[in-house]
């Protein structure tokens, strides 16, 4: 009868024993230390001693910090050019390498490159390539007869600097609009085509509708990805603090200056802007993102 009993009580569990590795690693590696940041924001802590408790001082020296809203409105600013900007020239190249043309393979992988190469190989090649004076597109603008900006040393030019990187970089989101360029139903095409429906209205009545799921998604990523920009940051930098990111600020915080404490609140502060934004992003999807299984 006991040995009834355990079995009976050992077929119940096992589930949980079976899945306990990975219970046991959220809890060690996401729980305990997204508790212990949660805990360090509310303290001042230089890394070397032990952590002092002091409340909400953290948070409240965040917004009389001048410094905490240039590098929020550096990232903002980057975030409204280069998200928008980055989606319409990832679209058009997924748009294009959907066609039937030679070496089709060897153009998507071209295109793709960028997003599997190191963020601080891929940072350093553009610090050569924007270098005001020995910099390839400065030396190619010299050649027709033109003074190229001091690309990351005038701060007027280091916003549209970062932006080229961004648009640079528009491959590595090809593939979910090539993806979804492959879904879209050839008889919506064809039906319109009898209709007489020319290629922009094809485009605009068909081809994005139909996209706006995988458009919501680049979206989406894309809010997170500008304002978690660092690597490319941190190493191009910019004139005037124009290039001074907020994970940049961030982390001067954390390993040059040493207050993680502040740090940590920080990132907490991070977290609920992009939080905050995504939420929007969600509420307002109902009004313009379709989906084919929907019923009209």
């Amino acid at each position: 009868m006991n040995k009834y009993k355990y079995r009976k009580i050992l077929k119940k569990y096992e589930g949980y024993l079976f899945i306990s590795p990975w219970i046991l690693g959220i809890l060690v590696f996401f729980l305990l230390p997204v508790g212990y940041s949660i805990y360090i924001s509310f303290t001042k802590w230089t890394i070397l001693g032990k952590p002092v408790w002091i409340g909400l001082d953290n948070y409240s020296e965040i917004f009389r910090d001048k410094s905490f809203y240039n590098s929020l409105l550096v990232t903002f600013r980057y975030a409204v050019f280069a998200i928008p900007l980055g989606m319409i020239a990832s679209f058009t190249i997924a748009f294009i390498l959907n066609s039937d043309i030679k070496g089709l393979s060897f153009y998507r992988t071209i295109y793709y490159l960028p997003a599997v190469v190191s963020g601080v190989a891929v940072s350093l090649l553009w610090r050569w390539i924007l270098d005001p004076e020995f910099g390839l597109i400065n030396s190619l603008l010299a050649m027709v007869g033109i003074q190229g900006p001091g690309w990351l040393s005038d701060p007027a030019w280091v916003l549209p600097s970062y932006i080229l990187v961004a648009i640079w970089g528009a491959g590595g989101g090809m593939i979910t609009y090539l993806v979804g360029l492959k879904e879209v139903p050839s008889s919506l095409y064809e039906s319109a085509e009898i209709d007489g429906a020319g290629f922009f209205t094809r485009l605009f009545r068909i081809t994005i509708p139909m996209m706006t799921p995988i458009l919501f998604y680049n979206l989406v990523m894309g809010i997170i990805g500008s304002f978690r920009k660092f690597t490319d940051a941190y190493i191009l930098g910019g004139a005037g603090n124009q290039g001074k990111f907020y994970l940049v600020y961030l982390y001067e915080n954390a390993f040059k200056f040493f207050k993680m404490g502040y740090a940590t609140a920080l990132a907490w502060v991070l977290f609920m802007i992009i939080l905050m934004l995504t939420l929007l992003v969600f509420k307002s999807s109902s009004l313009w993102v379709y989906y084919e299984s929907e019923e009209n």
